[in-house]
C-alpha cells in the first residue's frame, strides 16, 4: 500500500487577524473533504477537485463565489487540474458563468483534446457536456462589491493509494484586473504542475512574477533533481524574490508523500495530512 497525502492552500497574502480563523477553518474543511476520498481509495484527481470545490464555495477565498471583481466589476475565473500519471491538464480561463471552474477544468482534462479553453468557448464546452451555467451575479458577494478585499488563490496537491499525483489551482485573479487578463493560475507549469516521477505543485501570489520563473515546473524539476519538497519550496520562493521581486507562495508534495510549503507574504492559509509518521525532513 502506497502512502496517501494531501495539502490544500487558500492563498498567500497578508491575512487580517479578523479573518484568519475563517481562512484556517476553510482550508481544514477542504482538507477533510479531500482526505475522505483518499483514505477510501479514491484518486488524487478526485481529492484535489473536491478540496478545491470546498474552497471555491467559501466566499472568504479568491476563487468561485466571492472572487475579486475585475476593472469592469465582473468576476472572471481561472482553474486548472493536472494528472501526474499522464501529464495531461485541463484548464479554463476568464469564465463568468461557471460556479465551480475546477469542475469544468476536470471535464476539459478528461473529455477534450485541448488543455486550455477560454471565455465563452469554455462556457459552451460546459453546456455541451451537461454542466449548467450560473448567473454571473451569483458569484459576487456583498463584501467583494463594497470592499474588494485582498484574498488568495486556492489550490490542492494529492497523492493517492495508487501512487498517482495530482494538482489543482483555482482563482478569481487580481483586484481590478484588466478584462480577460490571464495570470499564472491556469497555466501548466506556472500555477500548477504534477508529475508522478517527482511531485505535485500549486502556487499562489503575483501571477506575472510567478510566470516569469515558471514556478510550479521549476519546483517540480528541483524535486526531480534530488531536493526534498521543503527545500524545493524554499528555493523557489528565494528565486521568485531574487529574480522578480514578486511575492507569493507554493505547496509541494513529492511522490513519497512528503510535503513542502513556503511563502514570502505575511501569511498563507494551508493545511496538510499524510500517512507518514514524520513527513517533514
Amino acid at each position: 500500500m502506497n502512502n496517501i497525502a494531501l495539502i490544500v492552500h487558500g492563498g498567500a497574502w497578508d491575512i487580517p487577524p479578523e479573518v484568519k480563523e475563517l481562512c484556517n477553518n476553510g482550508v481544514r474543511r477542504a482538507l477533510d473533504r479531500g482526505w475522505r476520498i483518499l483514505e477510501n481509495g479514491g484518486s488524487a484527481l478526485d481529492a484535489c477537485e473536491q478540496s478545491i470545490i470546498e474552497l471555491e464555495d467559501d466566499p472568504i477565498f479568491d476563487a468561485g463565489i466571492g472572487s475579486h471583481l475585475n476593472r469592469d466589476g465582473k468576476v472572471q475565473l481561472d482553474a486548472i487540474l493536472m494528472n501526474g500519471a499522464t501529464l495531461k491538464s485541463g484548464a479554463v480561463v476568464a469564465v463568468e458563468r461557471i460556479r465551480n471552474p475546477i469542475r469544468l477544468a476536470r471535464v476539459v482534462l478528461e473529455k477534450s483534446e485541448h488543455m486550455l479553453i477560454a471565455g465563452y468557448g469554455a462556457e459552451q464546452f460546459a453546456l455541451e457536456h451537461g454542466m449548467g451555467l450560473c448567473d454571473p451575479s451569483d458569484l459576487i458577494t456583498e463584501r467583494e462589491a463594497h470592499i474588494w478585499a485582498n484574498l488568495g488563490t486556492v489550490g490542492a496537491v494529492a497523492l493517492d493509494i495508487g501512487g498517482n499525483l495530482a494538482s489543482g489551482t483555482s482563482t478569481g485573479g487580481t483586484q481590478y484586473k484588466y478584462p480577460c487578463r490571464v495570470g499564472d493560475s491556469a497555466l501548466v507549469g506556472c500555477g500548477c504542475y504534477a508529475d508522478n516521477a517527482a511531485s505535485a505543485v500549486s502556487t499562489t501570489g503575483h501571477g506575472e512574477s510567478i510566470m516569469k520563473i515558471v514556478m510550479a515546473k521549476a519546483a517540480n524539476d528541483s524535486v526531480a533533481a534530488g531536493k526534498d519538497a521543503q527545500a524545493a519550496a524554499d528555493a523557489l520562493i528565494a528565486l521568485l524574490m531574487k529574480r522578480t521581486g514578486g511575492r507569493g507562495g507554493l505547496i509541494v508534495l513529492d511522490r513519497q508523500g512528503r510535503p513542502g510549503f513556503a511563502f514570502s507574504t505575511g501569511d498563507m492559509a494551508y493545511a496538510y495530512r499524510t500517512a507518514l509518521p514524520n513527513p517533514l525532513p
